[in-house]
Order: C-alpha cells, then sequence, then structure tokens
C-alpha cells in the first residue's frame, strides 16, 4: 500500500515538473546563416552610401581611395578574428563586456557598459535609422531637403518598430534580419553587376591615371581610415550573441571567415562601379552617391535605389538592436546596471526590458542630432574600446593560460596597431 502510494506521488510529482516552463534564459536560436547574415546586415547598412564622398575626398585620387576600402577590409577582418577567439574562449553573450571583464576585471567592464548604453550603442542605432529615413524620405521631395521633422519623426517610428520586433522574439528579430540582408544585397547587386557590365564595354576613362594628383598625408590617411571603418562598423556584432548561437566553437569563427570578406569584396565593387559611371568631381558633389548612379545606369526605375537603400538601412538597424539588447542584458546581471534590465520575458524569452531601454535612449538621440555630429560622437569611444578589448586579448594569453582556445587568431598585435 505505502509503495503503491509512494508510486503514485513520484507519478505526480514528474507530471507536474514536465508541466513547468523551460528554464528562463537566452535559447540558442541563431544558426550559420542567420550569423552571417547579422555580420552582413549590420556591416552593410549606411556607410556604404555615405562614406565613398568622405574616403574620395582625403585621398583626392581613385588608386589609393580603392586601397583605403581593401586595407579597412583586411584591419576588420583581423579584428573580427580577435574577437572570434575571445569569442569562442569566453562563450557569453555582452560582445566586448564579458572580455574587459575577465581580462580586467570589473572597472574596465563597468566603464564600458555605460560608455556603450548611453553612447555608443544608441548613437549608432539612431545614425542608421536616421539614413534609413532620409533615403525613405527623399523619392517624396524631389530637388529638395525632407524637412526635419519629418526624417526624424519617421527614424523614431523605425526605433519603435525595430524595438517592438526584437522584443517579441528572437526568431522573429533573426527572420526579420535575414529577410532584409536578402534585400539589401539585391541593390547591391544591382549596383555590382550594372557597373561591371559597363567597365565590359570600355567605360574606363575615370581609372585611366588613377594615382594621378594624390597627396597624402598622416591625418588625411587617417580621416580616410575613419570614414571607412564606420562602413565596415558591424563587424563584431555576432560576439553579442554568443549564448544564442548554435555551436559557436563552429558558427562563430565560420561567419566571420565567410561574412567579412564578402562585404569587403562588396564595397571595392561598388566603388569600382561609382567611378565607371561618375568622375571624382561628380562624386564628390554628389548629394546622395547611390542615388546618383541609379538616375544615370537605371532610369527610369532608379526609384530602386533609394528604396533599396532604405531595406539595407533598416536592416543594419534591426542587426544593431537585436544584439546590443543583450549587452545592456548581461550588464544587468553582473550589476553594474539595474537588475530589471538583465529580466528576461518568461513567454517569450527575450531581453525585452533591455531592448526597450535601448530604443529610449536612441529615440532621445534623434531629437537634438544630426548623422555627422553622431558619427564623431561614436567614433572615439567605440574604437577606444575595440583597441583596449584586444589588449586584453594579448593580456590573457599570459595571464589565463587554462582557458581553451578552440581558434587562435593570427596577430592580435596588427590589428591594435
Amino acid at each position: 500500500m505505502e509503495e503503491t502510494s509512494l508510486r503514485k506521488r513520484r507519478e505526480d510529482q514528474k507530471s507536474i515538473q514536465s508541466n513547468e516552463p523551460k528554464t528562463t534564459s537566452l535559447q540558442k536560436e541563431v544558426g550559420l546563416l542567420s550569423g552571417i547574415c547579422i555580420i552582413v546586415g549590420t556591416s552593410i547598412g549606411s556607410g556604404i552610401f555615405i562614406s565613398p564622398k568622405a574616403v574620395l575626398s582625403n585621398t583626392e585620387a581613385i588608386g589609393p581611395c580603392l586601397i583605403i576600402w581593401a586595407a579597412c577590409g583586411i584591419l576588420a577582418t583581423l579584428g573580427a578574428l580577435c574577437f572570434a577567439e575571445l569569442g569562442t574562449m569566453i562563450t557569453k553573450s555582452g560582445g566586448e563586456y564579458p572580455y574587459l571583464m575577465e581580462a580586467f576585471g570589473p572597472i574596465p567592464a563597468y566603464l564600458f557598459s555605460w560608455t556603450s548604453l548611453f553612447i555608443m550603442k544608441p548613437s549608432s542605432f539612431a545614425i542608421i535609422c536616421l539614413s534609413f529615413s532620409e533615403y525613405a524620405t527623399a523619392p517624396f521631395y524631389s530637388g529638395c531637403k525632407p524637412p526635419e521633422i519629418v526624417v526624424k519623426c519617421l527614424a523614431a517610428a523605425a526605433i519603435l518598430l525595430i524595438t517592438t520586433v526584437n522584443a517579441l522574439s528572437v526568431r522573429l528579430g533573426s527572420y526579420v534580419q535575414n529577410v532584409f540582408t536578402a534585400a539589401k544585397l539585391v541593390i547591391v547587386v544591382i549596383i555590382i553587376i550594372s557597373g561591371l557590365v559597363l567597365l565590359a564595354q570600355g567605360n574606363t576613362k575615370n581609372f585611366e591615371n588613377s594615382f594621378e594628383g594624390t597627396k597624402l598625408s598622416v591625418g588625411a590617411i587617417s580621416l580616410a581610415f575613419y570614414n571607412g571603418l564606420w562602413a565596415y562598423d558591424g563587424w563584431n556584432q555576432l560576439n553579442y550573441i554568443t549564448e544564442e548561437l548554435r555551436n559557436p566553437f563552429r558558427n562563430l569563427p565560420l561567419a566571420i571567415i565567410i561574412g567579412i570578406p564578402l562585404v569587403t569584396g562588396c564595397y571595392i565593387l561598388m566603388n569600382v562601379s561609382y567611378f565607371t559611371v561618375m568622375t571624382m568631381t561628380e562624386l564628390l558633389q554628389s548629394q546622395a552617391v547611390a542615388v546618383t548612379y541609379g538616375d544615370r545606369v537605371l532610369y527610369p526605375a532608379s526609384w530602386v535605389v533609394p528604396l533599396f537603400v532604405a531595406f539595407s538601412t533598416i536592416g543594419a538597424a534591426n542587426g544593431s538592436c537585436f544584439t546590443a539588447g543583450r549587452l545592456v542584458y548581461v550588464a544587468g546581471r553582473e550589476g553594474h546596471m539595474p537588475k530589471v534590465l538583465s529580466y528576461i520575458s518568461v513567454k517569450r524569452l527575450t531581453p525585452a526590458p533591455a531592448i526597450i531601454f535601448y530604443g529610449i535612449i536612441a529615440t532621445i538621440y534623434i531629437i537634438p542630432g544630426d548623422i555627422n555630429s553622431l558619427v564623431n560622437y561614436f567614433s572615439f569611444a567605440a574604437w577606444l574600446f575595440y583597441g583596449l578589448t584586444t589588449l586584453g586579448l594579448i593580456v590573457m594569453r599570459f595571464t589565463r593560460k587554462e582557458l581553451e582556445r578552440p581558434i587562435k587568431s593570427p596577430s592580435p598585435c596588427t590589428f591594435r596597431c
């Protein structure tokens, strides 16, 4: 009798346990394809449609301009390989935050979390959404600049929509990222193929004497790299969601090795296409390089350019929100942010409070800011912590030799220099 009663109690207990919800933690929902899409989707955003003018104005010749674009790609690849070693060695979400914590302790990690929360991530999110709204409104205000209030309201609406999507579901955010990455690759392919066709037809005049008139200085090269690297920013985004990546030891380095060279190739070929159609002077005088290219090559279907550039920027904004929300979540979990930011939605298994808070800060930046001022605001802090994190990798090779390193980057010193 007692045995029957005991067996019944155990069965009841198992039944209760089976009905309990899954552990409230981040789930591994991101595969290799989604990982590549996050890298490509966050890197190919507004930068390639804004930076060509700035890089060319500092190099003053087509040849050095293309070399700078290739060098920026190599630098981004080296940085990403360093972060791949860190990401497979310390398999925690939050990007630079857990790496700085392991290498230097809580103080640098604390400073990074607050700098990232209030400066780097929301300003980057705001820049991308402002770029989206400028391209999205351009067809409706032909020949004149769109009203600032319209641009800012549309940017705020984009932030609200993207924040809502990522707070609702990891899978939905990942799906949206995949769709917009595919959409942005359409316009990239259109520009590259049409440019190569024109090049094959003999439109090579602009490439003759491509190094003529070059007047390079240390300051000019630095500014050219500064603008080129802004276009590549996003190479480290996958490290923010390591805990949600399936088989990170394989998929993290593989996504980097596939994603960043793909971005580099696209950027170089897009610049070649621009120069096939426009002279240096024409490119420097263009208000929107991609739109000018579309008007000359794709007319009467030139309207597809601002449409797909808008898709490109909204995809980059979605990737930025998807990854940055995890940084806020990890900092809250470690006690460096208010505890409420470390909460996970029990129903949807997303760090919803962190994502919503991040969206609010980005919206505040839109009110007084413009693209140029926000880029300047973002870049110094971002590259300071990129360098510090890579220094942490070098330090941990001596201080944390016991940590398993599934992959080892070739030369973190090269990236830091």
